[in-house]
């Protein structure tokens, strides 16, 4: 199916040939008159071969595509896009009687680039981040609702942050299908209030599961800093591991009273663990020396641009560098950068120039990604974001 024409420049095809899903403006050669933001289009090349179908949007990139040749983009194309994304999470082994969340669509990853949508329990909560998934949420929802092997009731439109401003959509959150049913998802048998309503992103950063799983095997009797707590994941899991006391670490009082309550969920009465709402620079200069012997440092996001770079990696730098500071000889460190603007190499060297600051012998002991349900496109490598490294401290 053939829809509005964009043609390209000569030559400009070769990255779409190679499956990448973006088209930049400055690749385009001519729109057709009619074509609106939102819009579902075909890109030809230059000879006008058919190369395929996608999403329009004024900006930088241009169209996402979504189906490669003569495919349509309609309701069969989510029902089978977002049925194989559930396959592939059943086939990780995801959902589960102690496992019910997980992001059940990462963009490019599952290749319906401009969309997220993250499932807990019954809820499925979806994250348009072009217009055109904007405009087809109703079509993506009616999809979720019919997906075998998932039990997804309601749908929560989470998307007024997300969608470009400069399009005016006056996108509002709320329920497209069904209503609040419970806020309480689990996570490898750990149960957590989820604030889809008001938290950020979906309302859990389902990305750092595995990770949270290796720090359990690490806390047994460590004294453990979790600093940018937000809802409290790495807390619960290191009082899982045996932890000798856990404290949470977070600028925002909602998000400690959020962790708060997801640890008093799972350990009810338990005075191993203590939060604290103040700025994580200011914390840790103020803690003393040896005051902890397991650090986690999970910043937001850094450097949300390329723009912000140099100074995110002096942030990298100061953050990690106060950390090899004051950690306990013997001390492992979980430190992490989520910003897709920093690659692996660029966080690795700001973490060893902290440690080389710090003039204490460090060694890596694991190097960490992002998880099996939040996929990269081998075509689109930019998919990759998440990048930690677990060190050990003399």
């Amino acid at each position: 199916m053939t829809y509005k024409k964009i043609i390209l420049k000569k030559g400009k095809e070769d990255s779409l040939k190679r499956f990448h899903p973006w088209v930049f403006s400055g690749a385009i050669d001519s729109v057709a008159d009619d074509v609106e933001e939102g819009d579902v289009v075909s890109v030809y090349s230059s000879d006008g071969t058919l190369i395929g179908n996608g999403h329009f949007q004024v900006g930088s990139i241009c169209v996402r595509m979504l189906a490669w040749g003569d495919g349509a983009v309609d309701d069969a194309f989510y029902r089978e896009r977002l049925q194989a994304a559930a396959e592939l999470r059943k086939n990780l082994r995801l959902i589960r009687e102690d496992n019910n969340s997980f992001r059940l669509v990462h963009g490019e990853g599952d290749f319906l680039p401009g969309l997220v949508v993250d499932v807990y329990g019954s809820t499925a909560v979806l994250q348009a981040h072009s217009p055109g998934m904007h405009y087809d949420r109703g079509k993506i929802a009616r999809a979720l609702t019919c997906l075998e092997g998932l039990e997804i009731r309601n749908v929560y439109y989470k998307s007024e942050t997300t969608l470009p401003y400069k399009a005016d959509l006056e996108a509002e959150n709320g329920y497209i299908v069904g209503g609040y049913d419970t806020d309480v998802a689990m996570e490898n048998g750990l149960r957590f209030h989820v604030d889809w309503l008001r938290g950020q992103k979906t309302g859990f950063f389902v990305d750092q599961r595995e990770n949270r799983s290796l720090l359990e095997h690490y806390s047994a009797g460590r004294r453990v800093l979790n600093m940018f707590c937000y809802t409290g994941g790495f807390s619960f899991y290191a009082m899982r591991g045996g932890a000798a006391l856990v404290h949470s670490v977070d600028s925002s009082a909602k998000a400690i009273s959020l962790t708060n309550e997801n640890v008093a969920l799972n350990y009810p009465g338990d005075g191993r663990h203590k939060a604290f709402a103040v700025d994580a620079f200011k914390f840790l200069a103020e803690m003393r020396n040896g005051e902890y012997d397991l650090i986690i440092l999970d910043p937001p996001a850094f450097a949300k641009h390329k723009s912000a770079l140099k100074n995110a990696l002096i942030g990298y730098r100061k953050l990690n560098g106060k950390a090899f500071e004051k950690i306990a000889p013997g001390g492992i460190l979980f430190t992490f950068s989520c910003s897709q603007a920093v690659s692996r190499e660029q966080f690795r060297l700001a973490v060893f120039s902290a440690a080389a600051q710090s003039r204490r012998k460090v060694r890596i002991l694991h190097q960490l990604s992002q998880p099996a349900d939040h996929p990269i496109n081998i075509y689109h490598p930019e998919g990759e974001y998440l990048k930690g490294l677990v060190l050990y401290v003399e």
